[in-house]
């Protein structure tokens, strides 16, 4: 595996998972769910150092 296909695994699990292809025009779908996952990884480890 490739460093962008690990970084893109969740949002591709989920788009297989719905039966959609990742690489087509659900790329969106793909990104939203990547973006969510980071997101909240992010604010929890920004949360943990906070406190």
């Amino acid at each position: 595996m490739t460093p962008s296909e690990i970084f893109l695994w969740p949002g591709t699990k989920v788009c297989e998972r719905l039966g959609v292809d990742p690489k087509g025009e659900a790329g969106l779908l793909r990104w939203m769910v990547n973006t969510l996952v980071y997101l909240i990884l992010s604010l929890a480890v920004v949360w943990i150092i906070m406190s």
